[in-house]
């Protein structure tokens, strides 16, 4: 893709401002399944189980802990074959838009999602059960995801549910193109490197929906360097970066803490010994977003939360955090949090 000529320059306060405010991290929005559909606009990722639910509660009034029973809401297999919740409208989106276009893992994919439906047969199943009748390991069920024909209920304690849905409408392209939209309109000026990666699409794939998109993008010149921007964007990007606002409990693998390139880190947590306490070797913890900056980590166990942070909080900040954690929409019974402090 041939690179366009910078035409604005964009600092990291505008830049996370900018991904704050399209993630509704400095005001949560009102409850209703619109909100439901905005706050997955490019998924939220669910492979610890419960963290998609809390990424709702940070972005949405009202979230309950049965929200993702809301037939809006729909759990798929998604970018890097992470277990997602997206909107039911766009499963197509973050499956068929990931399909190869060619190749071993396309036609892989096309051949178990037809024998998944043959051994369905309109019923659900755990996929434990369809891979033992099928005779092929549990992790390859999830090639047959890509064809946007399945979709899956995973709680954490036990194997996926699996059941088949209708073909997509949507044209394999054109889903690949709006789930780079998506991309761009969530984490703001990048690339199609950064793209692949978010993804887990081949480079030639991403670099061919980026083509497809020039003429919605314009060029920008950003901390990380020249990067993408969704032209619809600009004139909200091109906002003053006002500071951030009150607290979120975002959980392991939010959208906003993301970014999976070692460059991406470092440009939300600038500090080594920081960034390699929120983004470990093991499960991640979650962050917590105190004014627009990340300032330290979190863990729960069942209603103790600990906090390791990163600096002084004031009194008021403190009292903020364990107000948001009695807030948390906790599916075990009981009443009150205590937090920790490290």
């Amino acid at each position: 893709m041939p690179r366009m000529p910078a035409r604005l320059k964009l600092s990291r306060a505008q830049i996370l401002a900018f991904r704050r405010r399209t993630g509704a991290l400095d005001q949560r929005l009102p409850a209703g399944a619109r909100s439901l559909q905005r706050a997955a606009w490019a998924g939220l990722t669910d492979s610890m189980p419960r963290a998609a639910l809390l990424g709702l509660h940070a972005r949405v009034e009202g979230i309950a802990p049965s929200a993702l029973d809301e037939p809006t809401l729909v759990q798929v297999w998604g970018p890097r074959y992470s277990v997602y919740v997206v909107a039911a409208d766009d499963l197509a989106i973050f499956t068929l838009g990931r399909l190869p276009d060619s190749g071993r893992t396309r036609a892989r994919a096309l051949d178990l999602a037809a024998r998944v439906h043959v051994a369905l047969d309109g019923s659900q199943s755990r996929d434990t059960d369809i891979a033992a009748a099928l005779d092929v390991n549990g992790y390859e069920l999830k090639y047959a995801g890509l064809t946007g024909t399945i979709a899956i209920r995973w709680e954490g304690a036990r194997a996926p549910i699996l059941w088949t849905v209708p073909p997509p409408a949507i044209e394999e392209a054109e889903a690949t193109r709006e789930l780079a939209r998506r991309f761009l309109h969530v984490f703001g000026p990048s690339d199609h490197a950064a793209f692949a990666s978010w993804a887990g699409i081949g480079e030639a794939k991403a670099a061919r929906a980026f083509a497809d998109l020039e003429a919605e993008l314009v060029s920008v010149r950003a901390p990380l360097g020249d990067a993408c921007l969704l032209a619809l964007d600009e004139a909200a990007v091109r906002d003053p970066a006002a500071p951030g606002t009150g607290v979120r409990l975002l959980p392991s693998g939010d959208a906003y803490t993301l970014g999976i390139t070692l460059a991406e880190r470092s440009f939300l947590v600038p500090n080594d010994e920081q960034r390699g306490g929120l983004w470990t070797s093991r499960v991640w913890p979650g962050a917590l977003l105190v004014d627009g900056e990340i300032v330290g980590t979190w863990r729960r166990a069942k209603r103790v939360l600990t906090v390791d942070t990163w600096k002084k909080l004031s009194p008021a900040a403190k009292d903020a955090v364990a107000a948001e954690t009695d807030t948390l929409p906790l599916p075990d019974p009981g009443e009150g949090m205590t937090v920790h402090w490290n």
